[in-house]
């Protein structure tokens, strides 16, 4: 027995598409092959947000993930089989990837890098749980993202994060976690997770794992590099307007672009944020995928570069 109950093939830019069974009430649609291409999550933004507009009656929600989509729909109201069938419809009536405008809002963050909360985390995960951990550091993880990619210095590693947008890909895990890539292909830094995991990461903490970059929505355990801190993102309180309509920031397609700032600038931000004085910089901005590879082409050669650079520092390096 399969768990696939339809499938089509790729059909010009648009990817190939499988649907699983998912229990009595979901049903999971995958899009091309198992890899990490931000165009393939530019189509899966692009349905979910049309299933927003235009939405299948009986259908619960669709939540997004990197190359998938998860339909919770109601059985006594939708049957599996023109859940399909209304997908298939959208999907028949969805551009190429490549002639896709996705509604994004392009949100400016203020950053404080290597901040004191985030080395309380690394300094109690040292102590309470690994103390021969490789990716601790005088209580950072800072050296040993720099290590890891080949770069110089922390100075570099900070205007890699601010010198690119952060396609937030999907939202979840956490409720209000986006999980971020960056939009041009020079900010791809990657690293390995903790191993084991953080008991403790501090609310606003920014971190890589992988090639993702996550901001904690809440204080809780984490396997992230950590790297700094922001404001909050997510507040199911609203304590401050941003929040009163949806307790999550940063939505699916949204990009965020970080803000140098001292930590003193940064704790007196966060303050003014849950006193509701603090004005979050947001702005619409739909997002054009063939302006997107039209950069894309024009750093190319720089990109591939980096990488290799940085595929043979990370090649060199312990793993935790």
């Amino acid at each position: 027995m399969t768990a696939i109950i339809h499938s089509r093939p790729a059909d010009g830019e648009r990817p190939a598409i499988t649907y699983r069974a998912a229990g009595d009430r979901y049903v999971l649609v995958e899009y091309g092959e198992m890899a990490l291409d931000l165009e393939l999550n530019f189509f899966v933004t692009a349905v979910s947000a049309q299933l927003t507009e235009h939405p299948v009656p009986g259908l619960v929600e669709a939540a997004p993930g990197f190359r998938s989509l998860l339909l919770h729909y109601e059985p006594a109201a939708l049957d599996r089989k023109d859940l399909v069938a209304a997908l298939e419809e959208v999907h028949d009536a969805q551009q190429s990837v490549r002639a896709l405008t996705i509604p994004s809002r392009l949100i400016t963050l203020p950053i404080a890098f290597d901040d004191s909360e985030s080395r309380e985390a690394v300094r109690r995960y040292a102590t309470t749980i690994r103390r021969d951990a490789p990716n601790v550091r005088d209580n950072s993880n800072i050296g040993y993202i720099l290590e890891y990619n080949g770069l110089d210095d922390p100075e570099d590693l900070y205007a890699t994060v601010t010198g690119t947008e952060w396609w937030n890909a999907y939202t979840g895990f956490f409720p209000g976690l986006p999980f971020m890539f960056p939009l041009d292909a020079r900010g791809a830094i990657t690293v390995p997770k903790y191993n084991p995991t953080r008991t403790w990461t501090a609310e606003g903490a920014v971190g890589i794992g992988g090639p993702c970059v996550a901001i904690y929505p809440v204080e809780s355990p984490g396997g992230y590099q950590l790297f700094g801190r922001t404001v909050p993102v997510y507040d199911i309180l609203a304590r401050h307007d941003v929040f009163r309509d949806d307790p999550i920031l940063i939505r699916p397609g949204d990009r965020v672009r970080f803000l140098r700032v001292g930590e003193d600038q940064l704790l007196s931000a966060r303050r003014d944020v849950l006193e509701n004085r603090y004005e979050y910089m947001i702005e619409d901005d739909p997002f054009s995928v063939a302006d997107y590879l039209e950069r894309a082409a024009g750093v190319r050669d720089e990109a591939d570069a980096l990488r290799t650079t940085r595929e043979a520092a990370a090649a060199g390096t312990e793993v935790p």
